[in-house]
C-alpha cells in the first residue's frame, strides 16, 4: 500500500475545517451587519461571546483544532514510518467521517447528546490509531 494514501482522510479533514471556517465568517459577518457591531467590539473571544449570539460555527471551528491535532500527528508519523496499513486507513477515514457528523450536528441543530456521540465515536477511532501505533513501537523496541 502506498503510505501517501493516509493523506486522503487528512485532506478531507482540512476540507471540513475550511467549510466550517467559511460558515463561521458567513454567520459572524451577517450577525455583525444585522446588529451593527463594530469589529473593535470583538477584540477578544470573551468580548465576541458577550456580543454575538450565534457562536456555533466558531465553537466548532475551535474544536477542529483540538483532537484533530493528534490525528494530523499520527497520520504524519504513520507515513514517515511507513506503517500505513488498511486498518489504519479505515480508522483514519472513520475518524474523519465522525468529525463531519460532529460538525454537521454542531453547526446545525446542535443537540448535545447527538454531538457528543459523534465526538465520542470518532475519538475512539483516533485513540485506536494511536494504540495500534504504540503496539507497533513496543514490538519494534522489545
Amino acid at each position: 500500500m502506498n503510505p501517501a494514501v493516509i493523506f486522503v482522510p487528512v485532506v478531507a479533514l482540512v476540507l471540513l475545517t475550511f467549510i466550517v471556517w467559511l460558515r463561521m465568517y458567513q454567520v459572524r459577518i451577517g450577525e455583525m451587519r444585522r446588529k451593527q457591531i463594530r469589529p473593535e467590539q470583538l477584540d477578544s473571544a470573551a468580548h465576541a461571546n458577550a456580543v454575538l449570539s450565534e457562536t456555533k460555527p466558531a465553537d466548532n471551528f475551535s474544536n477542529l483544532f483540538e483532537l484533530p491535532v493528534l490525528f494530523y500527528a499520527i497520520a504524519i508519523i504513520l507515513y514517515l514510518t511507513r506503517t500505513v496499513d488498511m486498518l489504519q486507513l479505515i480508522l483514519a477515514s472513520a475518524f474523519v467521517i465522525g468529525r463531519y457528523a460532529h460538525s454537521l450536528i454542531a453547526i446545525s441543530y446542535n443537540k448535545v447528546m447527538h454531538r457528543f456521540i459523534a465526538y465520542l465515536i470518532s475519538s475512539l477511532f483516533l485513540w485506536a490509531m494511536w494504540l495500534l501505533f504504540a503496539i507497533d513501537v513496543a514490538r519494534a523496541v522489545i
